[in-house]
């Protein structure tokens, strides 16, 4: 039996010291580190405080206080100075009065304020006001007659080096102020939590990069709060926020603000501005407070889904038994058969799941109703599955958490092997001209969330593509070389103009893999009728 879904649906890298004297109102001395700088506040200097600033900054550059990036894959991991642990961020500890930029990352920066923060979506800005006392000290909370202390400029989105992406998100200018004592400082909403500002433009639309450069990261940068964040988003959507909604809510007990869309004055004790990010479609243990891990993200994920999965249950189970009822009051008789076709569906229950990610147009199986044939007569219960934009996520994760098997061809969709249980095999279809990414973002990812992965890779004649070049063409003997030549070949010709037809004798071997490693690992498992 097959169904078919169609869903619809305190390391200081920099300090900055304020000075005044007779001369000259406001004086700054720049600490400046490697790529990070951080503004600090202090209270009226002597002389003795000048020469120690003096002293303390030849020292500073003499013990080389710089980073050293590793980079494989486009992770990074820094290396500080000898007082920190090996795998704590620069600017995690902010001091109060402090603005502290991390730019160490080839992936993305990220900034910390902490103190009165305050936001200005008129001029792109999140001000931070540091406010001075008659006697000098450096106090909090008024506003005016202030002076620029510092300027960062930041675009909140992980794919910092991809300028064409980029210059489509916002920029940010996150500015420290010194402000005249007395003087109050208007605020329209008063949050007691931090802020975490981010942006949804980008690539989000396409699956993958809203899980990997949004959803990912947000979990990794603001799980620690436990909740007690407010999500604050340039490039804001509606549809993302209902399509994510159930996640959110895992992450924040607090509505997302909208930040152009919204001109009230929000004000935050601290925030937090971009997002880390580790590694594709993953989570690095070793980075993470309290050791949270890629399958912690899929205990959220669960946690996310649930209600609303449950709800799902509840309706159909009501329908069915509606249903029932309804025979039985028409023909009596008919108990017998219902109870015999309940036996059938039992039986069905007690075969493993394969689910099969179908796609329409490129990177299409045009032989897929024999692959579901074949896959039955291997023992497979088999239910085909084809997401959209607008698939409700719920409905998906009810379909693959439940499965023992996904088969896909690689593309954006298959990012939807978050939601599979570790121990399921995961078979990737990988076209030709696309092994690269196909383990790059898809195969390490699944063996790191404790998957089974197959990967497949076609040959030439089992490509649409087969009968479209020469037999000796570079496009099917030598697809690097054509690669090499840049995105657009690898686009125009491997990702949209490709259909796969499935050699079923050689496909065949990799679902008994799959199939004997599920009867190996599990056994005959009843699974709940999600």
């Amino acid at each position: 039996m097959v169904h078919f879904h169609l869903h619809h649906h305190r390391w200081r890298k920099g300090e900055k010291y304020i000075e005044e004297d007779e001369e000259s109102q406001l004086q700054a001395l720049i600490i400046e580190c490697g790529s990070t700088s951080c503004y600090y506040k202090r209270t009226r200097p002597k002389l003795l405080s000048l020469l120690f600033l003096f002293i303390f900054s030849f020292h500073l550059f003499s013990c080389g206080t710089t980073f050293s990036h590793f980079h494989s894959f486009g992770v990074e991991k820094e290396r500080p100075v000898a007082d920190m642990n090996a795998n704590t961020p620069v600017c995690s500890s902010t001091s109060n009065g402090t603005i502290c930029c991390d730019r160490s990352s080839i992936r993305s920066d990220i900034c910390s304020m902490k103190g009165d923060v305050r936001t200005h979506p008129a001029s792109s800005s999140v001000f931070l006001y540091i406010a001075r006392d008659s006697d000098g000290v450096i106090n909090y909370g008024e506003e005016e007659g202030y002076e620029e202390l510092k300027l960062e400029r930041i675009r909140p989105y992980t794919r910092k080096w991809e300028t064409s992406v980029m210059g489509g998100i916002s920029e940010l200018n996150l500015i420290a102020k010194k402000v005249n004592h007395g003087i109050k400082h208007h605020c329209d909403v008063w949050h007691d939590v931090p802020a975490v500002f981010f942006s949804t433009g980008g690539y989000t639309g396409n699956l993958y990069h809203e899980f990997n450069d949004g959803i990912l990261p947000l979990y990794i940068t603001s799980q620690h709060l436990n909740k007690k964040v407010v999500f604050v988003i340039l490039e804001y959507h509606d549809w993302w926020i209902l399509k994510y909604g159930d996640v959110l809510s895992q992450l924040s007990d607090y509505p997302a603000i909208n930040f152009s869309g919204d001109n009230r004055t929000h004000c935050f004790p601290e925030a937090i501005v971009g997002l880390r990010i580790h590694d594709e479609l993953t989570v690095d243990s070793s980075l993470m407070e309290g050791k949270k891990s890629i399958n912690d993200f899929q205990n959220l994920l669960d946690q996310a889904y649930w209600p609303r999965i449950r709800g799902l249950i509840q309706d159909e189970e009501r329908e069915a038994q509606e249903k029932l009822e309804q025979k039985l009051s028409l023909s009596p008789t008919l108990e017998i058969s219902i109870v015999m076709e309940r036996e059938v569906e039992q039986e069905q229950l007690e075969k493993p799941k394969l689910v099969i990610l179908s796609r329409n147009g490129s990177r299409e199986i045009t032989n897929q109703n024999l692959l579901v044939k074949m896959a039955e007569e291997i023992g497979f219960r088999v239910e085909v599955l084809m997401p959209v934009r607008t698939s409700e996520l719920a409905r998906i994760y009810r379909v693959l958490n439940s499965s023992d098997v996904m088969v896909g061809v690689h593309g954006a969709a298959l990012t939807h092997f978050l939601y599979m249980r570790p121990g399921s095999v995961f078979i990737q279809i990988i076209p030709l001209g696309t092994a690269w990414a196909a383990e790059t973002y898809f195969g390490e990812p699944v063996r790191k969330l404790g998957l089974k992965y197959i990967g497949y890779e076609i040959i030439p004649e089992e490509s649409s593509l087969y009968d479209k070049y020469d037999k000796s063409d570079p496009v099917l003997r030598d697809p690097d070389s054509v690669n090499e030549k840049g995105w657009q070949y690898t686009k125009s010709i491997y990702l949209e103009d490709q259909n796969v037809r499935l050699d079923l004798r050689r496909f065949r071997k990799q679902l008994v893999r799959a199939y004997d490693h599920i009867a190996k690992t599990k056994g005959h498992v009843h699974h709940q009728p999600w």
